[in-house]
């Protein structure tokens, strides 16, 4: 195999012949110029790892000749290479063993496709949403293994700064807005957290980066409507349908105030879900599954209002095609803006169904039933809602108790409560 001291002049002077060949240095051993049939240039490193004549031959690439790898870089490297050679190590091996390693976005396209079975379609689609445009932007490139707590922290503090914010194009018409914040970061880490809970249970590691990450405070479901932003929402849609605004939106909107559904289960509501007979919605397949729904007498005169279209079985059929409604959302935003309510979101109606009940007098058991939800944990966080009625129940008895102490006649309105 030919050999010579390694120069400039000797890089410049190899020549492509019609296989690879190599030019090997005299200084030092191992140290070598590969130049392909092509004309490619490149340097590389030779060496056995340990056990003698057991032991195998490996050759790793330093990399091509040109900027940053010129003679001087290249033998300085390969230097680095023979020295960790000489301590136990295998480099090629190494980096080997690291083209094998999934990064982060092929960890997250594995999750998305064989770690979230139980997940619905809408559920699939927001993290999916999350993962490209969250993730995979800040941390997609690096291999799972070497992410670490620190670099969840800055992710968690990038996203909440905005640093993925962007105007993206869907389809032909559609927009996606993107503007991070920290409400967006604490939910995208919590996704994380699922991705590399995933990975462990995989074996590709041992414990996940995103455990101990301090996020945000979440404050999502804090909003609900008092009485007098519902009356003054109820005032807006009566104007806004006597104008001409989109009757199959303003149906959905009410029925979302009467029935504390989520905007997919009312818009893509079916007549074979709508069982008149026992005043319920019977829907076949929610986010928590089989869920029922009672209707009460708005929600009720709202679905009779609606009329039923032939050969479509939705409630609130789509202008073309036999898909149903969609514009609520883009409704909603004039609705909003009108009433006041500018930062009402469409799933805070839900919240502010809850909220009733609970100045109602309706239990957390109670209100977990109405809503669907799945889990006692999610309907707790109304509970601090229970302060008003509880006050209004004390200030009730106590008025019994001072009446009793003082041998007064029990007020008109707690004579009712008194007898029960």
């Amino acid at each position: 195999m030919p050999s010579t001291k390694i120069t400039k002049t000797a890089v410049d002077s190899a020549k492509p012949e019609a296989t690879d060949w190599f030019l090997w240095d005299t200084e030092l051993k191992g140290f070598g110029l590969k130049v392909s049939k092509g004309g490619r240039k490149s340097y590389v490193c030779q060496y056995r790892t340990p056990g003698g004549r057991s032991g195998e031959n490996r050759r790793i690439t330093i990399g091509g000749h040109g900027s940053p790898w010129t003679v001087e870089t290249a033998r300085a490297e390969a230097k680095k290479i023979l020295g960790r050679v000489a301590n136990g190590e295998d480099p090629a091996q190494e980096k080997q063993d690291l083209k094998k390693r999934l990064s982060v976005a092929e960890l997250c396209d594995q999750y998305l496709k064989h770690g979230c079975a139980t997940k619905k379609a809408t559920t699939l689609a927001t993290d999916t949403g999350r993962i490209e445009r969250h993730i995979k932007p800040l941390l997609g490139r690096k291999k799972v293994q070497d992410v670490t707590r620190a670099d969840v922290k800055r992710f968690l503090q990038d996203v909440a700064n905005g640093k993925t914010a962007a105007d993206i194009k869907t389809g032909k018409r559609g927009r996606a807005i993107v503007r991070g914040g920290q409400g967006t970061a604490t939910r995208t880490v919590g996704l994380l957290g699922g991705v590399f809970a995933y990975a462990v249970d995989c074996g590709m590691i041992e414990a996940s980066p995103v455990i101990g990450v301090k996020r945000f405070a979440d404050k999502k479901g804090n909003r609900y409507l008092s009485q007098k932003e519902l009356v003054a929402l109820g005032e807006v849609l009566r104007k806004a349908e006597s104008e001409g605004e989109n009757s199959l939106a303003i149906s959905v909107i009410k029925l979302l105030v009467f029935t504390g559904a989520r905007k997919n289960e009312i818009q893509g509501l079916k007549w074979s879900e709508v069982d008149f007979d026992s005043g319920c919605l019977k829907l076949a397949d929610s986010k928590t599954g089989q869920k029922y729904i009672p209707l009460n007498a708005g929600a009720l005169q709202v679905l009779n209002d609606q009329k039923r279209l032939t050969g479509n079985d939705h409630v609130f059929p789509a202008f073309r095609g036999d898909g149903h409604y969609e514009g609520t959302p883009k409704v909603w935003e004039r609705v909003r803006k009108t009433a006041g309510l500018s930062d009402v979101r469409l799933h805070d109606l839900r919240h502010s169904f809850a909220s009733i009940a609970v100045a109602g007098g309706a239990s957390l058991p109670i209100i977990g039933a109405l809503l669907g939800h799945a889990h006692s944990a999610t309907t707790q966080r109304f509970a601090h809602l229970s302060d008003d009625p509880l006050r209004a129940a004390s200030e009730a008895v106590g008025n019994r108790i001072s009446a009793a102490l003082d041998s007064n006649p029990l007020p008109p309105n707690l004579t009712v409560l008194a007898r029960r």
